[in-house]
């Protein structure tokens, strides 16, 4: 209803007038009202004085506004009370609850910010799309490459041109929910480390392991792995369910012819590296062969760390159906790891690369010309393979 123009005063005078013997019609025409309003205004003020209407009005103002603060208490609760058991831990989930909390209410934009406590500036600022194509980007790598943690991923981003620090890399990882869980081993007591003579060059030392899985009715192969030490090229990857010392002799033969003989090689105590067949080759080809001290892998920490790599992005990933399929995806992973993947030891780049910047920076680049070679080396290992 509106406010009255007349003020409590002047309805008195009105009622007083009207009570002094003149007619209602006059007092009506002299005030400009109609006369039911002058017998409403008589009903509630027939009988007060100024005073006494003053403090009518003024308890109804106060029952009013009491009223009103009631009433906003109510929905207040009504609203926390639909805020109960929603996370608001993030700007983005308070800055839902307040648009959620105006719609389903009806209140105000800040007194929703008020209630979930939010400054309203930060509901008020319309926020651009947060990198739509990158997040789209990120979760495509992460499917095809599930073992890639967020710094592998910013690399791969990186070479398709989306570059950004790492802390808005980390920020996009962790709000697309992809952290990969680390698959650890059990703990063992870590003894002395064997100095190792560092290596500088390409061909100054390789290291070399086996590894085992299975394939169809868990039957187990065998796989012999040869590193270079400096640049994190993987040489070797031979698959087969029974490796003799002759038989890596003969591939050792093939890998020097292509990639010259090393200064060292490591390995641990396996009987195929003791035996005499690689014995013999080591003193025919004039190479030091350095053996770990037994139940120290860390002394030949690069073949172990690529043996890591392999089995969590490789291995643990993938079922084997044969010899032949385990082949297969050991080379197309081979050459991913040698020419594709990022390593973070080698400022991220990929081990060809590496050996290209060595073989270059020393001024002659025999790598860029063995390219052919190697090539024809992968054929002829996996024709061996086969």
């Amino acid at each position: 209803m509106r406010k009255s123009r007349f003020t409590e005063a002047q309805i008195i005078g009105m009622i007083k007038e009207q009570e002094a013997g003149m007619p209602t019609a006059e007092v009506c025409r002299k005030h400009g009202l109609s006369q039911g309003t002058f017998y409403k205004f008589k009903s509630k003020y027939g009988g007060m004085e100024v005073s006494d209407a003053a403090k009518l009005k003024a308890l109804e103002d106060e029952n009013a506004k009491l009223k009103r603060l009631l009433a906003d208490a109510m929905l207040d609760n009504v609203v926390l009370k639909d805020l109960l058991g929603k996370k608001l831990t993030t700007p983005t989930e308070r800055r839902a609850a307040v648009l959620r909390a105006m719609r389903d209410h009806d209140i105000s934009q800040r007194r929703a910010c008020r209630l979930v406590g939010v400054d309203p500036k930060t509901v008020r600022r319309e926020r651009p799309p947060d990198n739509p194509e990158i997040r789209k980007e990120m979760k495509a790598v992460a499917a095809k490459r599930r073992r890639f943690g967020y710094r592998r991923i910013g690399v791969m981003l990186e070479r398709k041109g989306m570059i950004m620090n790492h802390k808005k890399l980390y920020r996009l990882y962790t709000e697309e929910k992809l952290g990969v869980r680390r698959r650890r081993g059990r703990k063992r007591a870590r003894g002395s480390r064997t100095p190792m003579p560092e290596a500088l060059r390409p061909g100054d030392r390789w290291s070399l392991d086996f590894l085992s899985d299975t394939f169809g009715a868990s039957r187990r192969f065998r796989i012999l792995a040869v590193n270079d030490d400096c640049c994190r090229e993987n040489l070797c990857l031979m698959a087969d369910t029974s490796i003799s010392g002759a038989r890596v002799a003969r591939e050792l033969d093939a890998l020097v012819r292509v990639y010259g003989r090393p200064a060292s090689i490591v390995s641990d105590n396996g009987t195929e590296f003791t035996s005499r067949a690689i014995l013999r080759w080591a003193n025919d080809n004039g190479v030091d062969w350095h053996y770990i001290d037994p139940g120290k892998p860390q002394q030949n920490a690069f073949i172990e760390s690529f043996n890591g790599s392999l089995r969590d992005e490789l291995l643990n990933e993938e079922m084997f159906d044969s010899l032949d399929d385990a082949r297969r995806k050991l080379a197309l992973w081979r050459y991913d790891y040698n020419n594709v993947r990022p390593h973070s030891s080698l400022e991220n780049q990929t081990p060809a690369e590496a050996r290209r910047t060595l073989e270059q920076s020393e001024g002659s680049a025999p790598g860029a010309l063995a390219q052919t070679k190697t090539e024809e080396y992968e054929n002829q290992t996996r024709r061996l393979s086969l």
